[in-house]
This record gives structure tokens, C-alpha cells and sequence, in this order.
């Protein structure tokens, strides 16, 4: 034990710096707990505010789509340079080593393939698994207009009520089917109706339209969703426009695992969601990337 008679008094408790309190950076997010906080910190960049997100969770209902017919062989090397990875239990068990760095979101919604009504969706994960492979969110498909709307809604508010337990955010997923209208009336009734029943952030489609009207009423951060394959410029400039129109980022799927290259056009996704790099000279650095392999 230290001799009492030793201790030093000269302590310095700098009484004249009022101690710091750190707002968060992402809106909406300040009166989370730290826990919570910390996960969205890992898949939110704190010095940009962003996310790029690589979604390869489409085979939960599409099989394996074009592009994810070995996670091993075409997205493993896509691993680094994305922020967050978006994927199911199964692929992440069986093929992800667990000694990445990469924060996890991971699909917790099922129960139905393209060859039935998609809408009709439970929770497809509990908890506890999330808990056990350290997931940082957990997303859950909200079919709003759906056949199935209000089961969807029933299971996004659960999981958040479990999330919140736990610490761990829930990712609400707007889904658009067949019959659904992708207009900026239906994407700011979607992602508000999520984010007044909890969830800590939306994914959504981008509309040319008043897109940031959908981000403006939106409470929590929304990213945007890549959808159907188009060409890469287009890709680059639909996401370029989301975020200057307010999205916290973009999850991107089939716009990158089936670009003709995908590990540039990851990387060309990051100038432009991060450095805020215009498309055309995003396009310029896909395509030396592109040629350099």
C-alpha cells in the first residue's frame, strides 16, 4: 500500500475548464445511450456524418442474385473499403472471418421469397444471436401500403423495443412492391411513420423529385437505397444527389457487386458520399481504378 504521508497534493482538477459535453453527431441521436451511440458511431463516419453501407443480404428472399453467387470470390475483397456491411447470419457464419474490423448490420426480417407475398414477413432472428455475433444494427423490412403493413410495423417496433434493451439500433428498411407508388408523398409517409415509432435510422429509394423533403421530415438519418443496376455514372450521381440533398449515406448493393468493376466502383461511391466528390470526377476515378486491374 502507498504511504499516506507520501501522497503528493499538488493535483491539478483544472477548475477553470468546465467539463465538455459531447453533442452526437447524428440527428436525432443525442439522448440515445452510450452503447447505442457507439454502434452508430462505427457505422456512421463521426468526421463526415456518412455511411456507405454494402448491401449483399438479397439472397434472404432472391437466392443467389448475379453478383452473389460466391460471397467468398466477389465481395470478400470488397470487405475494406466499404464502411458497414449489410448481410444475413447465414453469410456471415459461413463465409465472413470473424477477425474483420467492418461494423455488422444484419437482416432479422423473413419468412418469404420472391415467389410469394413479400410483405408477409416476421422476425426472422432473435436477439440473443444478434447479441452473439456483436451485431452493430439490426434491420427489419417495413412494408408500408403493404398486404402485410401493420405485421411489418408490429415487427420493426419490437425490435426496437429489444434493441433498445441491448443497446443495438434498428435499421428500418422501406419496401417498395409492385403496386406501391415510388413517389415523395409515399417515402415521406414511410420513413416518417418508422422513425415516430423508434427507429434509430431509414434506408429508402431516392426520388428525383423533392427528395430532400423526405430527409427534412425525417427525424433520424436516412440512407439511401442503390436498388436496380443502372449504369455507373448514373449510380454515382444518384447518390451524389441524395446525400447533397440530405441522406446520412447510401446502401448499396447490386450498383456495386455488379458494376463491371466492383472494388472501383466501391471506391468511387466513397469519394462521393464522403468527400462530397462530384460524379464526373468519380466516374474519372472508377475508371483509372478500373483500368489499373
Amino acid at each position: 500500500m502507498p504511504d499516506v504521508d507520501e501522497m503528493k497534493e499538488a493535483k491539478q482538477y483544472y477548475t477553470d475548464i468546465p467539463q465538455k459535453t459531447e453533442g452526437f453527431f447524428l440527428k436525432g441521436s443525442n439522448s440515445l445511450d452510450w452503447g447505442m451511440k457507439n454502434r452508430l458511431a462505427r457505422i456512421f463516419n463521426p468526421v463526415s456524418g456518412r455511411t456507405v453501407m454494402l448491401a449483399i443480404d438479397h439472397g434472404y428472399f432472391q437466392g443467389p442474385t448475379t453478383g452473389l453467387e460466391r460471397i467468398d470470390v466477389n465481395i470478400l475483397p470488397l470487405v475494406p473499403y466499404a464502411d458497414t456491411l449489410m448481410l444475413t447470419r447465414g453469410i456471415l457464419r459461413s463465409i465472413v472471418p470473424p477477425s474483420i474490423q467492418k461494423p455488422i448490420v444484419l437482416r432479422v426480417s423473413g419468412g418469404t421469397s420472391i415467389l410469394k407475398e413479400l410483405s408477409n414477413e416476421e422476425i426472422a432472428v432473435d436477439i440473443e444471436d444478434s447479441i452473439r455475433l456483436n451485431v452493430c444494427a439490426m434491420a427489419v423490412q417495413v412494408f408500408i401500403g403493404g398486404e402485410y403493413e401493420r405485421q411489418s410495423i408490429i415487427n420493426m417496433t419490437k425490435m426496437v423495443d429489444i434493441g433498445t434493451r441491448y443497446g443495438i439500433p434498428t435499421l428500418a428498411v422501406t419496401a417498395v412492391g409492385k403496386e406501391m407508388a415510388r413517389d415523395v408523398r409515399y417515402f415521406r409517409l414511410a420513413t416518417r411513420i418508422c422513425a415516430e415509432l423508434g427507429a434509430h435510422y431509414i434506408k429508402t429509394y431516392y426520388v428525383e423529385k423533392d427528395f430532400e423533403t423526405v430527409c427534412a421530415s425525417c427525424p433520424v438519418p436516412i440512407v439511401m437505397a442503390g436498388g436496380k443496376k443502372i449504369p455507373e455514372l448514373d449510380a454515382l450521381t444518384m447518390a451524389y444527389n441524395a446525400v447533397q440533398q440530405g441522406a446520412s449515406g447510401v446502401d448499396m448493393g447490386r450498383n456495386i457487386f455488379q458494376a463491371e468493376s466492383p472494388s472501383a466502383m466501391i471506391q468511387a461511391v466513397k469519394a462521393v458520399v464522403h468527400n462530397s466528390e462530384t460524379p464526373e470526377k468519380a466516374f474519372d476515378l472508377y475508371n483509372t481504378l478500373r483500368n489499373q486491374q
